[in-house]
């Protein structure tokens, strides 16, 4: 008799899978396995070296066995440098392993079912997953590129109910590269001061990849700082990404809360890896800047090259990302992607990812061979349409 008992996964599960961007990166990666020559540009990862300084002090931390728990919320070190940065006591500030726990520790300490959380689309592919996995749900508004894809007061208004519980901002975007000006967030937490039971969640992983002044929205409206969360790490501006370390700041009750959903899944994070991002926060920062200066020389070819290609193509104040509409003869994005990937080698992500149809996501953070390769296949391919 067969007593085999099929697996069902847990209902939260529904409708959550890998995300497009790593289904389409893993497919590239089996390409070139089989031999294909495929450009990636598909994945949101400096090209650049982590800064040697950085790596020696991860090395001298393992050398003088730093190698064992941490506390929770960080080593104190490490939280203490991110507070003074901010301007705030060290007990405000958790480091978790990568920007990304930071976010899933906040909607699980915060969110009951049913507790909705707005975000703009386009928005990062995670956002509105990570809200369902933790019981709420995503209240997603469009802002297409006719409002600069940034969300307006008028549609922050309209959509702020009794069960809203946050407000989710990512400035520097991805998948677009805006930039909310001091202005447009005061605009913000205008409506925000008339509805006190709404937090933010202000998502500034891209801060330093900045091409136009950026403004972090605790130090716009420090009104409202008792109920803003900043969400920030090393991963992109040092090129940690594998390092896994982001962190929060904010007010004390939310931190001690998320602390303790942190105890509960991963505990502290990797003592080496913080040693290395205390080094990257503390030392020597003109390497931002010369990188910044590199990063934005290929945003000015790609935003060129696609425009010239046919592919309308706005430019992007900040992150590495461009973000450009699909040809009108294409029926989908999703469509063009997979023609891109099998006709002209060029691996990108298809907007809808990102809450956004008929556009598609290409990352300029790679080398300059791969961009201005990319760029001649892509523009083969629009031409052969």
């Amino acid at each position: 008799m067969n007593t085999h008992t099929e697996f069902q996964p847990a209902g939260r599960l529904n409708g959550i899978a890998l995300s497009e961007i790593v289904q389409i990166s893993e497919r590239a990666a089996e390409l070139r396995r089989q031999g294909v020559d495929v450009i990636a540009l598909s994945t949101g990862e400096p090209d650049f070296p982590t800064p040697a300084h950085v790596v020696e002090a991860a090395h001298q931390a393992a050398l003088a066995g730093q190698t064992r728990y941490t506390a929770t919320a960080g080593t104190p070190n490490l939280r203490a440098a991110v507070a003074g940065q901010a301007g705030v006591g060290t007990e405000q500030v958790m480091i978790s392993t990568g920007a990304k726990q930071v976010l899933a520790n906040a909607f699980l300490a915060t969110l009951n079912p049913g507790d909705e959380v707005i975000m703009a689309a386009p928005f990062w592919t995670s956002y509105a997953d990570m809200v369902r996995l933790a019981g709420g749900v995503a209240v997603v508004l469009t802002c297409d590129a006719a409002q600069a894809f940034k969300l307006t007061p008028a549609q922050l208004e309209q959509a702020i109910t009794p069960r809203t519980r946050w407000l989710l901002l990512n400035s520097p975007s991805n998948p677009t590269g805006a930039i909310y000006s001091e202005a447009e967030l005061l605009a913000l937490a205008d409506v925000l001061s008339r509805h006190p039971h709404v937090w933010v969640i202000s998502d500034e992983i891209y801060q330093h990849l900045s091409y136009v002044p950026f403004t972090p929205f605790a130090q716009a409206m420090p009104k409202l700082a008792d109920r803003v969360l900043t969400v920030n790490g090393v991963s992109k501006a040092f090129s940690m990404t594998g390092w896994r370390i982001g962190w929060a700041i904010g007010p004390l009750p939310l931190i001690k809360a998320m602390t303790a959903v942190q105890g509960q899944v991963t505990s502290g994070t990797c003592s080496v890896a913080q040693a290395a991002a205390l080094a990257a926060v503390t030392g020597p920062q003109g390497l931002l800047a010369d990188r910044l200066v590199e990063l934005r020389s290929r945003r000015d070819m790609m935003v060129d090259g696609l425009n010239a290609a046919g592919l309308e193509c706005p430019v992007p104040d900040g992150a590495f990302y461009v973000f450009p509409k699909c040809p009108e003869k294409m029926p989908s994005d999703p469509e063009f992607c997979r023609y891109l990937l099998d006709k002209a080698g060029v691996a990108v992500v298809p907007g809808r990812a990102f809450g956004m149809p008929g556009h598609l996501r290409l990352s300029f953070a790679y080398g300059l061979e791969s961009l201005q390769q990319g760029l001649v296949r892509i523009t083969r391919a629009v031409e052969a349409l």
